[in-house]
């Protein structure tokens, strides 16, 4: 019997026609996810909690049997906090309240032990949206680092997707791995990490226009774009994590002259947090500023000329009429003259002549 035939002779009523037909549409409940356990359910021994005492004070514990949070203000067992669910307000020896919280994965990759700088949240958030890391997908990293940029790949490709790391550093793998499988509860099965230079490993492990993806965080990404021109897909997408001004204007004129890639697309995000307190709300006075340039490209066919975007030719090199139209004149400014620069001369040096009154003490 099929399942709209099933449908149409349940005698439930009128509506239970199209419930069954959905119903038997949906596939069998696959596995969880792996990590999926770890985000659910009451707080088990060893997991991270994040406390938040009553003046908005934050701290992170991995819980113990018979463990204690001390600070100025009393202690916090351990065992108060697990098998609660999350969420839940405990109160130490002193009456001092806690809100108890799973660390999100902002708050892991900000806390995590880490041996390198990581990518921050706001900018593995942009890599996995404008690189369309989709379930499924092939991907292979660079500068894995601490691990952060990693965790959000792994949750990007899911299970059934591939990500194949690359780090120079061993010591900097070890740290990645530990923070991988710490978010995870184990080794994740979709991750392979590799240690060596990326040019040379990629090539060895990868077959030509196998990659949908590639990730690079990294100081010289141009010294990989006869790599990454080989593994990657056409239409697959190349993103490169940059510190820096000059090395963001090097990785984007090495894809332009190389002609096998889309012109690419340069951009930074920032991120300003809001003060919400009755009718006292105005921006942060901090915020999260610059802290990497992304820049993105596509790889064309095989055969296939770029198509180049007209724009007006940059100049290089300084000629006379550049430097003169920065002269003071040129932009406005009106000249200073010989008397006025001598009584300002006079003034400031007025300033060092002031005598302290030995009378006077700080």
């Amino acid at each position: 019997m099929s399942s709209d035939t099933a449908a149409n002779t349940n005698p439930t009523g009128p509506g239970a026609a199209g419930t069954a037909a959905s119903t038997a549409a949906r596939p069998a409940a696959a596995t969880a996810p792996v990590g999926a356990a770890r985000r659910r359910g009451p707080f088990r021994e060893g997991e991270r909690v994040q406390l938040t005492d009553e003046r908005g004070r934050m701290n992170t514990i991995s819980l113990e049997a018979g463990g204690a949070f001390h600070t100025h203000r009393g202690f916090l067992n351990h065992d108060e906090i697990i098998g609660r669910p999350d969420g839940s307000v405990v109160v130490n020896n002193v009456g001092q309240q806690y809100q108890t919280l799973r660390p999100l994965l902002s708050d892991f990759v900000l806390s995590m032990p880490r041996g390198a700088a990581v990518v921050y949240p706001k900018d593995a958030g942009q890599i996995v949206t404008m690189a369309d890391i989709f379930p499924g997908a092939r991907v292979v990293e660079a500068g894995v680092g601490s691990g952060a940029l990693s965790i959000s790949l792994l949750r990007a490709v899911g299970d059934s997707g591939y990500l194949h790391s690359f780090e120079r550093r061993e010591e900097f793998a070890d740290i990645a791995r530990g923070n991988v499988e710490t978010i995870f509860g184990g080794p994740h099965p979709a991750w392979q990490i590799s240690i060596g230079d990326f040019q040379e490993q990629v090539l060895r492990a990868e077959a030509p226009g196998s990659v949908d993806r590639v990730v690079l965080d990294m100081l010289a990404p141009w010294e990989c774009l006869d790599a990454v021109a080989t593994v990657l897909a056409p239409g697959g997408v190349w993103i490169n994590y940059v510190a820096t001004v000059t090395q963001l204007s090097r990785t984007a004129e090495a894809i332009r002259a190389d002609g096998r890639f889309t012109e690419p697309d340069a951009w930074e995000s920032m991120v300003r947090g809001w003060h919400l307190e009755g009718l006292a709300v105005r921006p942060d006075h901090r915020m999260v500023a610059h802290t990497g340039f992304l820049l993105v490209t596509r790889r064309l066919a095989d055969g296939v000329t770029g198509i180049s975007v007209k724009r007006r030719p940059s100049k290089t090199d300084f000629n006379e009429e550049d430097v003169n139209a920065w002269t003071p004149g040129a932009v406005g400014e009106r000249a200073v003259s010989d008397k006025k620069l001598r009584r300002a001369a006079r003034d400031a040096i007025a300033g060092t002549n002031v005598k302290d009154d030995p009378e006077i003490t700080n």
